[in-house]
């Protein structure tokens, strides 16, 4: 191979999992692509990554996050965020718009646009917040560069961004054509239910006001007006036995997300154990609905797995119930412990990658990202299945200083993350600067 055709990086001896499966191969990469697989021993290459004994995935997507910026950056901003997410082996993320001020117009996505170039260590793009007051100009929003698509809250959101009745949620469905992504709580019966622990009560009482009914109405009510609107959603941390059975029904219109928090946790012992770190919307309930969470996996009718990180500090958090705010950190702790699920014997290490990597890049049509494959973005997550490491609070990068799994040994663990050719983490420890750019989407090319 002549000097001119040099790869950027050469990436060998590692496991790879490419469109055929995990095969012993070397990948090359040029210009922030893949540009070579196979046998790359003697190639040209202006770095090298010695990958023995790792297994190399695509780049892990988490396509739901909240990094509070602009708004209450003590909790978390876009560069820390990020930090966080490179460091747990995540290389492409999608932000909420329920930032101050919200997300909901072309200025307001261009200036979170101007606040991650040159600070987030991820690709990046943004939701716009669907509200009645923009819901007829969604479908000219979606379309904005750096737009992922259109988030919905039908309950748990506060000022312009709730859209709780019918009318409105059928006008959002109604304007434009890209899958809406919606958190989905009936807000109609939270209010209805919301004197149950409003005098202050114990935070084990957090999945009793957000019941499985307060879940089950709210989707059931947007399956509806989503069939009779000819849109397709997608539907974020479902928690309930009951929505799994009828989301498998419907298939044709809806995709689903799981978290790893409700994949892991179960109710009373997370609360007992942790009090209000455990609590977050929707909550986690008891072992039945994580048990059928996971069949739901195996099933094939969840489509991706986020991490919904959602930072408050510790201060905070130690507030009364319900005074204390809902959310936990989690957007570095995905890839450890979907591995050691891995690890358990829970799911292959194929439906991890599919579940992290593969799903949000066909739910949200992302140009070029999502596999091991010639011509697609050179993202990896550089993994060690069989390492043995413990979660720890002071890991942790995001502002909020937290996890609620400080303590946990996992088997598997992040050991590169690697961004365009561009090695970004490697042995826990941050390389070079921020070089995150803006995710492409196909529908835009």
């Amino acid at each position: 191979m002549s000097q001119n055709n040099a790869f950027d990086l050469v990436i060998h001896g590692g496991n790879v999992f490419t469109a055929g499966g995990l095969v012993m191969l070397d990948v090359g990469a040029r210009g922030g692509k893949v540009v070579a697989l196979g046998n790359l021993k003697s190639a040209v290459a202006a770095a090298r990554y010695d990958a023995a004994n790792l297994t190399v995935l695509p780049g892990v997507i988490d396509e739901q996050v909240h990094f509070r910026e602009p708004g209450p950056v003590h909790k978390e901003d876009l560069e820390s965020g990020t930090r966080g997410a490179v460091l747990g082996g995540v290389t492409t993320l999608f932000e909420m718009p329920n930032t101050d001020p919200a997300t909901t117009n072309a200025p307001a996505l261009a200036d979170k646009i101007k606040r991650a170039t040159g600070r987030s260590w991820t690709d990046y793009a943004f939701y716009i917040g669907a509200s009645p007051e923009n819901a007829d100009q969604l479908g000219e929003l979606e379309r904005l560069p750096g737009c992922c698509g259109i988030k919905m809250f039908m309950g748990s959101s506060t000022g312009t961004l709730l859209v709780a009745d019918d009318e409105n949620v059928a006008r959002v469905l109604k304007s434009g054509s890209r899958r809406v992504t919606v958190h989905s709580e009936d807000d109609m019966r939270l209010q209805e239910r919301a004197a149950m622990v409003a005098g202050g009560a114990d935070v084990s009482m957090h999945p009793q006001w957000r019941d499985v009914e307060t879940a089950v109405r709210s989707t059931q009510r947007l399956l509806a007006l989503a069939r009779a609107n000819h849109r397709r959603v997608h539907v974020l941390h479902v928690t309930t036995a009951e929505e799994m059975e009828i989301l498998g029904q419907n298939k044709d219109i809806a995709t689903v997300e799981v978290l790893p928090q409700h994949l892991t946790l179960a109710a009373p012992e997370c609360y007992e154990r942790l009090g209000t770190l455990a609590q977050m919307n929707p909550p986690i309930r008891e072992a039945r609905h994580r048990d059928a969470l996971w069949a739901a996996v195996n099933a094939g009718i969840v489509d991706c797995i986020g991490s919904d990180h959602a930072p408050h500090t510790l201060e905070e958090k130690a507030k009364p119930y319900p005074r204390s705010p809902s959310g936990l950190t989690g957007v570095q702790t995905l890839v450890p412990l979907m591995l050691d699920h891995v690890a358990a014997g829970r799911l292959t290490l194929e439906r991890f990658v599919d579940l992290t990597c593969a799903g949000a890049a066909r739910i949200f049509g992302i140009a070029g990202k999502g596999r091991i494959a010639v011509g697609y973005d050179a993202d990896f997550t550089v993994v060690d299945l069989k390492a043995k490491r413990t979660i720890t609070n002071d890991w942790i990068a995001s502002r909020a200083g937290w996890t609620a799994f400080d303590g946990m040994e996992v088997t598997g663990w992040p050991k590169a993350t690697i961004i365009r050719g561009n090695i970004v983490m490697r042995d826990d420890q941050l390389l070079g600067k921020q070089i995150g750019e803006v995710v492409r989407f196909q529908e835009t090319l």
